[in-house]
């Protein structure tokens, strides 16, 4: 399985890890609203919601020009990178997160910026149903899936 995964995959994987080790769920490749899909979008233990962009090279980060619209979408924002990464090319006022395939470390937390009440509400019933219709397509990969 882990041959199968791209570098930025690899890196999602850790930071899920890493997120779990402090009480919160994740999802990969989660779509907070039409037109942005998130890396890693993680739900904290008292609500909390996380985004986690992974770059896994300069050109990576260098083309994504979609970041900017996570932040409407999350508590707190953060970059996933390896520890073969130009960190001085992320912005200060994000947090960074170190990743590998196996794990990760918070190296700078992010800044707290609260989502409304309703957004928030909104999130976690949409990141409920995302997670909800994966588990039921590996349970059962049958028709219409």
């Amino acid at each position: 399985m882990m041959l199968d995964l791209q570098p930025g995959q690899k890196l999602a994987r850790g930071v899920a890890r890493h997120l779990a080790s402090h009480g919160f769920v994740s999802i990969e490749e989660f779509v907070p609203t039409r037109g942005l899909r998130v890396d890693v979008m993680g739900l904290g233990p008292k609500g909390e919601i996380w985004v986690i962009e992974c770059k896994s090279s300069r050109e990576d980060f260098q083309t994504d020009s979609k970041w900017q619209g996570y932040l409407d979408w999350c508590d707190r924002y953060f970059w996933a990178v390896d520890t073969e990464f130009p960190t001085d090319l992320l912005p200060e006022e994000t947090g960074l997160i170190i990743a590998d395939a196996y794990g990760g470390e918070i190296i700078r937390m992010a800044p707290e910026d609260k989502l409304a009440a309703a957004r928030r509400k909104v999130l976690i019933q949409k990141f409920a149903t995302h997670a909800a219709r994966r588990l039921q397509a590996l349970r059962d990969p049958g028709p219409g899936r």
